[in-house]
């Protein structure tokens, strides 16, 4: 009797070797496909054991590891973990490298070369607080997203505040772009002149509306994987930009024989909103994380793209500050002189950059709509259309903002401090300290309470600082 109830419970365990898919499915990538393995293993094994002839062939062995290797990868159906490293890392240095290396010479010159120290102590921290947002992922595999870390640690609240700040800082930062645009087409198209009729606008405004209906097509894409090729021409054009200014201290005629002052402390707070922007990516990093083939390599490939960006943004910040002291423009591209053939070129670059970021800044704000607000029934093709269509609505509703509000530096300021600063700094810590309270030494803690309050302080000092002066530019017009 013994021997024919254990033949049952062999040929029972043999036949539903498929009947445990959900249950592994919900584990990480990596965990999942081990399990998968050993668990039909463990069924192959009752089965010889037996004497049975075993159901788990090698096509249903095939089978489930391909589902839950689906389900670990692609988690929304839509976009799958197709992202190479190179992939990843292009993404992450074209999302940080734009409006950043700009304004650098400028903050450097304003704040002192002692303020370089804030700026790569900045560098250190937000690689820290990217690093802690992908142990988070790592902690909940069905979060895909920023604002899926937040509800993961505090619930819809914590969902809600991070939507707003993120919403918030995607537009001010789309809005920066187009206000540099505006700023630098018009000096790019010296002598031309446009002029319609019907419409009270300048030339500068109608070349930087023609520039924008350029660039909308690009936020019809959907897969990060094809935005990266956007990207790695947002990382030429900046590799253009470097390499125009050292042109200029080279073979332009301008003597780079300025003293930059030690330290102005009471600048401090207005650029260290620059600062902070200057890293300001990490709305989009969770994405690429997600998006990813091997999330393993997301430490690695955080650490090379902010070494790169910070030491681009020192070498420029120094060049660009002794190059033209006190008269350095909050954007370096419209300090060089008019006449040289490499100012135009940059200028060209300047003109291009915000044409490869709208769309890698427009994903997170996509991906959400897709997920929160569009019926689910409906196809990717539908979806890309529906995206398409917000995207272009919101885009020119920033292009009119830009437009109306053309004060480069100090909305700059006030979106790194006032967002930039809670979205980079003092969110991932505390959404790390939430979610992973148990494990955590008590060094670690103390370290990321320092950080928030670090992060926080240089949000109000900067936020105040920055919205006074705006104000006054606004009442000077």
């Amino acid at each position: 009797m013994w021997s024919k109830i254990l033949k049952f419970f062999g040929k029972s365990e043999c036949s539903n070797c498929l009947a445990h898919q959900n249950q592994v499915a919900s584990e990480s990538v990596h965990g999942a496909e081990l399990d998968a393995k050993q668990m039909l293993w463990a069924r192959c094994d009752v089965c010889v054991e037996q004497n049975q002839v075993c159901k788990c062939d090698q096509s249903a062995d095939d089978q489930h590891l391909k589902s839950v290797t689906d389900v670990g990868h692609n988690h929304d159906g839509d976009h799958q973990a197709n992202s190479s490293f190179a992939h990843a890392v292009i993404n992450m240095i074209g999302m940080l490298i734009g409006l950043g290396q700009l304004s650098t010479p400028y903050a450097l010159e304003n704040g002192g070369w002692s303020s370089v120290f804030l700026l790569i102590g900045l560098g250190l921290i937000c690689t820290y607080s990217t690093l802690l947002l992908g142990k988070c992922l790592d902690k909940n595999a069905n979060s895909k997203s920023y604002t899926d870390i937040g509800h993961q640690a505090f619930g819809n609240k914590g969902k809600i505040i991070l939507a707003t700040f993120i919403y918030l800082e995607i537009f001010m930062t789309l809005v920066s772009y187009t206000i540099s645009l505006h700023d630098n087409i018009i000096v790019a198209f010296s002598g031309v002149k446009l002029n319609l009729p019907w419409a009270k606008l300048s030339t500068s405004q109608l070349l930087t509306i023609l520039a924008v209906l350029v660039a909308v097509p690009s936020l019809w894409l959907r897969n990060l994987s094809s935005i990266s090729f956007l990207s790695f021409g947002g990382i030429l054009m900046s590799a253009v930009i470097f390499s125009s200014v050292a042109c200029t201290a080279i073979f332009g005629g301008v003597k780079a024989d300025h003293k930059i002052p030690a330290l102005q402390l009471h600048k401090i707070p207005a650029i260290s909103g620059l600062y902070i922007f200057s890293y300001a990516g990490h709305i989009v990093f969770p994405n690429l994380y997600v998006t990813m083939k091997d999330p393993s390599k997301f430490k690695k490939g955080t650490i090379v793209s902010f070494t790169l960006v910070t030491t681009l943004y020192t070498i420029l910040a120094f060049m660009g500050a002794k190059l033209f002291g006190p008269q350095v423009n909050p954007q370096i591209t419209l300090s060089m002189p008019p006449h040289f053939i490499a100012t135009k070129i940059a200028l060209w670059a300047t003109v291009l950059t915000p044409m490869t970021k709208y769309a890698l800044e427009f994903s997170p704000l996509a991906l959400q709509l897709e997920h929160n607000y569009f019926p689910s029934k409906i196809s990717p093709k539908t979806k890309t259309i529906l995206r398409g269509l917000v995207g272009s609505f919101l885009l020119l509703l920033i292009l009119a903002l830009a437009l109306s509000v053309p004060y480069f530096e100090h909305v700059l300021g006030l979106t790194g401090s006032l967002l930039s600063a809670g979205v980079c700094i003092i969110f991932p810590c505390a959404l790390y300290t939430k979610i992973c309270w148990a494990e955590i030494s008590r060094p670690v803690l103390a370290m990321n309470l320092v950080l928030i309050g670090f992060g926080a302080l240089l949000g109000v000092l900067g936020t105040v600082s920055s919205s006074k002066m705006l104000i006054e530019s606004l009442k000077g017009t």
